[in-house]
């Protein structure tokens, strides 16, 4: 135990000080510096680790709270960047893999689509830039609406698609805040809720709660979240959170490689009661082996809301 919190103060002091050098950075537009100093965080925050930061004291909250905001900011300013860049292309989509973290999201949409179909029976298989890979790849004849606060972000993810007619005409942009979409959301099979939206605890847990009380009885909710150090570049959300708001969480999965966010996978409960309390049922990785590392059985999952003929909206995320 003493090795531990040795092992946990040597890493909480290393990102402070990264924390305290990344906010000193006169911009975090893309630069030599600002790419340096956000790879040694990720580096320090990757690997297995003791920490949870739930149990950090209040200086370090602090300092991890502004630390997510800081990462929040300087991804969005990379992926404009990036954007804006492949946007000269004539095809945008035929360049993705410029982005630094393209593979990053392959290999978290593959991971969210396989335990979809894992844990959610009802799931058929398939006839930000993550949503573009689950448009792309797994999921071609289901129409996706993305929602997010920013209209630049939209108008930059509009100009990515133009050039492809099949994505343009499957994927919308709209400009909205979660909490103001109420009777639209009772119209998706599955919602994806990205890691930043609701950057606090609480924030997240009144979103999760809204999204319960309009979801559909039956839908899938899918929400990024982080575990260990990894929280120190993304909030971390608590399953109970997931089940207080009216969802029966199916799976919790805890990536151990150079996939950043962990991914929750839920179920609008048909009664509108989820399940508050008890362990999270904490899985394999989907493309190993099924069995449960916590020994919780999921419990089988209604099929999903009728697909119209794949003319239905199926998909949002935020």
């Amino acid at each position: 135990m003493e090795a531990q919190n040795h092992e946990v103060a040597a890493l909480v002091e290393k990102i402070s000080g990264l924390h305290a050098a990344i906010a000193k950075l006169p911009s975090l537009s893309p630069s030599p510096a600002v790419d340096a100093l956000f790879t040694a965080l990720v580096t320090a925050c990757v690997p297995a680790s003791p920490v949870d930061v739930s149990r950090l004291g209040p200086d370090a909250q602090k300092m991890r709270e502004e630390l997510i905001r800081l990462c929040s900011d300087a991804e969005g300013q990379l992926e404009a960047h990036y954007a804006d860049a492949l946007a000269a292309f004539d095809n945008p989509l035929d360049h993705l893999a410029r982005f630094p973290y393209y593979r990053n999201y392959l290999d978290l949409s593959r991971l969210e689509y396989e335990l979809l179909g894992r844990y959610v029976p009802g799931w058929p298989p398939p006839a930000s830039p993550s949503s573009l890979v689950l448009a792309a790849r797994h999921l071609p004849g289901t129409l996706f609406d993305n929602y997010d606060r920013c209209a630049a972000a939209n108008e930059r993810a509009k100009k990515l698609v133009r050039a492809d007619a099949d994505l343009s005409k499957r994927m919308s942009f709209r400009t909205a805040d979660v909490a103001d979409l109420t009777e639209e959301l009772a119209e998706y099979d599955v919602v994806f809720l990205a890691a930043l939206v609701g950057m606090a605890a609480e924030d997240k847990a009144r979103v999760v709660a809204h999204l319960g009380r309009h979801m559909a009885p039956g839908a899938a909710l899918v929400v990024r979240s982080a575990h260990g150090a990894r929280g120190f570049l993304y909030p971390v959300v608590d399953p109970e959170d997931i089940g207080r708001g009216g969802f029966e969480v199916l799976a919790v999965y805890h990536p151990d490689d150079e996939v950043i966010n962990s991914v929750i996978v839920a179920r609008k409960a048909a009664d509108g009661q989820g399940k508050g309390s008890g362990a999270a049922p904490v899985v394999s990785p989907p493309c190993k082996c099924c069995k449960m590392e916590a020994g919780a059985a999921t419990t089988a999952a209604p099929p999903l809301l009728k697909r119209e003929d794949m003319a239905a909206r199926e998909e949002v995320s935020f």
